[in-house]
């Protein structure tokens, strides 16, 4: 058992078909979590993968094993985990891996009032506990199987107003995978015209992979779109936590983008809030932030961070480029399907286009991320920084950043990678910038992804 091959920064996930996880590895981790926690009761949830329902029984019968209860809350998105151990006060394991690939799987753990667990809040306690297992309770505890579809669809409307919704026209690509459980009772409740694709959970993910950050797997949402005018796209990946939209033109908005523009949403309906967003960000986002009278807080990469600072400071929204949208009043967590809802509710109170509102937003020009295969990560961040001038920081690996223009280059947590942003005034000058640091790299023996 290689725990060091599924223990990561912020979860846990490994590849079932070179055994990397299986159910005898779930139930360790269900023992453990429950001993680490120390709770009477634990929730768990699934996502639709073939090998979900296997692994959950399994965490669960290790919890139970420890003496406590569990509240089996079937196949659910894993927002609505969070919402879960957030609205019932207690621990949530969920069981996905995510975007990644069918012969993969995970679990996501929160402790109660969804707080998370990452590898400094308990995760390496509890890969120390999967190790030496803790000694089983002299009474195991019992499961039950919860329904929390309906109050978690209450809570979403507890946000946003669904009587201020405006009739318009959205195309959902759920994947096939959890957004198919919340979409119908979801939008059963406002007055829009929904356009389907792939709803139908399928463990098997028989259309195209449930990962929307990868432009090949936006092409049926943006043909569906262009098959009849929509002022909305969404594309959620496999477990729902993360949505792309598309604008009425079929154009993707970054996450940089939708962190924006959300942003601005709640400094109206909260004036002089603070909004948190992560280092590689556009520069975009705090300038609105500032712009609308808001506090721009700047973190670390990773749920776990976000969600630390957001409750430190308070703030009432949390934005990642990689799409992952985080809300004070959703128990800090993030939500593709709240983030969909409130950009409907931005769309309703703006008569414009979005393929117009979103110009606001969008001043720079950036990279995307770019992968580079590194051995010895920390030895070329400094070869790098000794590289180039300009201003630098190392909250999350290394930033150089000049007047006009900035880059992050950080190392993966998982892989020898590491992993450049770069953001400029135009194309031609994020060119510049990226062909800078590329060369450093490739003199100094890494080599593209």
């Amino acid at each position: 058992m290689n725990l060091d091959a599924i223990f990561k920064a912020y979860d846990i996930r490994g590849r079932i078909d070179n055994g990397e996880i299986d159910a005898d590895v779930a139930r360790r981790i269900g023992a453990a979590f429950a001993a680490f926690s120390g709770a009477e009761r634990i929730a768990v949830g699934r996502d639709i993968r073939t090998s979900s329902a296997e692994l959950a029984a399994a965490f669960a019968a290790g919890a139970t094993g420890q003496g406590a209860d569990v509240d089996d809350i079937g196949l659910i998105a894993t927002d609505m985990s969070y919402y879960y151990a957030g609205a019932h006060d207690v621990p949530a394991a969920m069981v996905t891996a995510s975007h990644l690939p069918l012969n993969w799987n995970g679990i996501k753990l929160s402790l109660a009032g969804a707080r998370p667990v990452s590898g400094d809040t308990g995760l390496a306690e509890i890969k120390r506990l999967v190790s030496d297992p803790p000694a089983p309770a002299a009474e195991p505890g019992s499961v039950r199987a919860v329904s929390t579809l309906d109050e978690y669809v209450d809570h979403l409307y507890s946000i946003v107003d669904a009587e201020s919704f405006r009739p318009m026209r959205v195309a959902v690509d759920g994947g096939n995978g959890m957004a198919g459980i919340v979409a119908g009772p979801v939008f059963a409740r406002i007055p829009v015209e929904l356009t389907s694709l792939y709803l139908d959970p399928d463990g098997t993910f028989p259309n195209h992979p449930a990962d929307p950050t990868r432009s090949e797997n936006l092409a049926d949402l943006i043909a569906a779109m262009e098959a009849g005018p929509h002022d909305l796209g969404v594309a959620f990946d496999a477990d729902a936590d993360r949505a792309i939209f598309i604008d009425d033109a079929g154009v993707p908005l970054s996450g940089s983008t939708t962190t924006a523009m959300v942003a601005r949403w709640f400094l109206g309906h909260n004036p002089g809030a603070t909004i948190v967003h992560n280092l590689i960000t556009s520069r975009a986002v705090p300038e609105t932030v500032l712009k609308w009278g808001g506090k721009p807080v700047r973190t670390r990469v990773g749920h776990s961070y976000i969600k630390a600072v957001m409750a430190e400071t308070d703030a009432v929204f949390g934005g990642e480029h990689s799409a992952h949208f985080y809300f004070r009043d959703n128990y800090r967590a993030d939500s593709g399907t709240l983030a969909m809802l409130v950009l409907m509710q931005l769309m309703a109170e703006d008569p414009r286009p979005l393929s117009e509102i979103r110009t606001e937003f969008e001043p720079y020009a950036a990279s995307g991320e770019i992968n580079f295969v590194v051995e010895a990560q920390q030895e070329m961040m400094d070869i790098i920084e000794s590289g180039l001038d300009g201003e630098t920081d190392h909250l999350d690996g290394l930033t150089i950043s000049w007047d006009d223009r900035w880059f992050n280059i950080r190392p993966s947590n998982t892989e020898p990678l590491l992993r450049l942003n770069a953001e400029a005034p135009d194309a031609e000058a994020v060119s510049d910038l990226v062909g800078r640091v590329r060369e450093i790299i490739l003199a100094n023996g890494g080599r593209p992804d």
